[in-house]
């Protein structure tokens, strides 16, 4: 595959996501009544305005909670009935710390507790809740220290550990203050891990292994930038190959605690270098992640490993063919015209060869025929009207090309009659009231028309020699696939301001020669066919030039997409006696 792009500046990590030090943070505290948000109020609040290290304001006050403070928590705080005699309602003192608080970031040493006496305030008032991101400096110690280090994570151990120049004192403002504190002792701690965003700040609060975290240095020098990259182990190895948008963020990600899978935490602490491509857009991403899959076959990879696995449904090379399954990788694939697929098991292949027989006379004996004077024997299903029993040669070779032309033509598209004959089945069943076998035949043939209309998709493109398709890039610009008998050969941009058609010119000359090969997907796979057609599928792609035109007949299987969609809501969304009702629509 080639590819031609415009160069243009990369953001640097800080400008992925919000760098701390732009971030301004709202540090408080409450004290209440007691310890259930439920029933208890809040009688003290206190909070913090930061940003960058420097102080931006403070917001302090009692609050009257309606009701008398329990002697326990008058030792616990200091704080008396008499100080908050005269104080102001929540309902004053609610809106004015949302002010304040406004389009900041929450933090608190465990902020399950404050946040949630402020959600519940929230709610008893009628104010909507803002929802803010909120840190917790209790998760973040915890991520930051180890257990020798701190024991405990209470304020009052933490606060004289990490050099806190307020001691707490459980009153709202005085605890802020050291949390404050806290706070910046604890981003010096994960500074050195490189946390430096927002949102590493965020995945910083969730446990991460220690092996995890000491591979971060992988990421160094990953650009921000569409790619794959690929996971290498001690022996050069590829451990595990992904995608990304932008490949420095997704890379640093898996050294972090957004990483939960445990195969792949595994994976992190065996790897040793991390390489990557950077490509032009998201599907020549895709396209190649696919590629380098398939060819290292990486242990902690699932998908894509084998791109050609599938099966399909031909008709067999004899006078009086039946149908077969094979599988993707068969010779016979090659040598059958219009054969049926791709199917991603053989037993969906096999439940589209039973919906045939039920429609089509196609026998379903494996022995061999002869052309002239044949003198086998009719079976039950010729006496059932299943079979026209050439072996007996009660069907001729002219007259049984007249059931081999139903399938042949279905497939190409040029006739849809065997479908219709299944929908007709669909209905009698119904209508004699066997809902449990409409409801069958009604999924059969949602199948089956599904896996045509993909295939008939799929020849479609397959058979364009050349297409170039350009989708905008969001920022005014253009991105450029050039495909290929259904193979991605080259992908390029045009940033806003460049004329997008000399890239395109230059994308077509350079582009991979593709030399199509015989059988339904002559260059691809059908994995990468289908990303491809997906891309092609999004709204906003266009069509910049073709060497044939793209279409299909008529009569193919996309018409019956309507009754797809209507088998696909009664199987989702009815059940139990709705189902049996309900079986024959579409």
């Amino acid at each position: 595959m080639a590819g031609t792009r415009v160069p243009t500046l990369q953001p640097s990590f800080d400008e992925l996501s919000e760098p701390l030090r732009e971030t301004t943070f709202v540090v408080v505290d409450l004290e209440t009544t007691g310890g259930s948000a439920r029933t208890e109020r809040i009688t003290e609040i206190g909070a913090v305005k930061v940003r960058g290290g420097q102080v931006l304001g403070e917001f302090a006050t009692l609050v009257d909670p309606g009701r008398s403070i329990p002697p326990n928590i008058t030792i616990l705080t200091g704080i008396t009935n008499a100080m908050v005699v005269g104080a102001p309602r929540i309902d004053s003192v609610l809106p004015s710390f949302l002010e304040f608080s406004r389009n900041c970031v929450l933090v608190a040493h465990n902020a399950g507790f404050d946040m949630g006496f402020l959600r519940a305030a929230c709610q008893r008032l009628g104010l909507p809740w803002p929802a803010p991101r909120v840190i917790d400096t209790v998760r973040l110690a915890r991520s930051a220290l180890s257990k020798d280090e701190a024991p405990s994570v209470r304020l009052g151990a933490l606060a004289p550990l990490l050099g806190a120049t307020v001691r707490p004192d459980h009153r709202a403002l005085t605890d802020a203050r050291a949390t404050v504190d806290v706070l910046h002792a604890l981003f010096e701690r994960l500074g050195a891990v490189g946390v430096q965003s927002m949102d590493e700040l965020v995945h910083a609060q969730r446990r991460v292994s220690t092996a995890q975290r000491r591979k971060r240095h992988l990421a160094q020098g990953l650009p921000a930038a569409p790619g794959v990259y690929l996971f290498r182990g001690a022996k050069d190895e590829v451990l595990y190959v992904g995608t990304s948008k932008n490949l420095r963020q997704r890379v640093r990600s898996y050294f972090g605690r957004s990483e939960q899978r445990r195969r792949i935490r595994h994976m992190v602490t065996l790897a040793e270098r991390v390489d990557h491509v950077v490509c032009a857009h998201s599907l020549e991403a895709q396209v190649r992640e696919q590629r380098l899959i398939a060819a290292h076959q990486p242990r902690y990879n699932r998908r894509s490993k084998q791109p050609h696995r599938g099966w399909w449904v031909v008709l067999t090379s004899e006078a009086f063919p039946r149908l077969s399954v094979v599988p993707a990788q068969s010779p016979q694939l090659g040598r059958t015209a219009n054969p049926l697929g791709p199917f991603w098991s053989r037993a969906a292949a096999l439940e589209a060869v039973d919906a045939l027989h039920s429609a089509v006379r196609i026998r379903r004996c494996t022995q061999r025929i002869r052309r002239h004077d044949p003198d086998g024997t009719a079976c039950a299903l010729a006496e059932l009207g299943k079979c026209g029993a050439p072996c007996a040669g009660l069907e001729s070779v002219t007259d049984y090309a007249a059931h081999v032309m139903q399938v042949t033509g279905m497939v190409a598209g040029s006739n849809d009659d065997v479908l219709t004959g299944l929908h007709q089945r669909v209905v009698q069943l119904g209508s004699a009231g066997r809902f449990d076998d409409a409801a069958t035949a009604r999924d059969r043939l949602a199948a089956l028309a599904s896996v045509l209309h993909r295939g008939q998709r799929l020849a479609a493109l397959c058979g364009i020699a050349e297409l170039v398709a350009a989708r905008p890039d969001g920022s005014g610009g253009w991105e450029f696939s050039v495909i290929r008998h259904g193979r991605l050969a080259g992908a390029g941009v045009a940033r806003r301001g460049v004329a997008p058609m000399p890239i395109v010119h230059l994308l077509q000359a350079s582009a991979e020669t593709v030399r199509p090969a015989a059988g339904p997907l002559p260059a691809a796979s059908a994995e990468e066919t289908s990303t491809i057609l997906a891309w092609l599928d999004q709204p906003g792609t266009r069509l910049v030039s073709s060497t044939q035109p793209w279409s299909l007949p008529a009569r193919a299987a996309g018409r019956w997409q309507p009754f797809v969609d209507a088998a696909a809501v009664a199987r989702g969304s009815l059940s139990g006696a709705d189902l049996r009702r309900h079986a024959v629509t579409g």
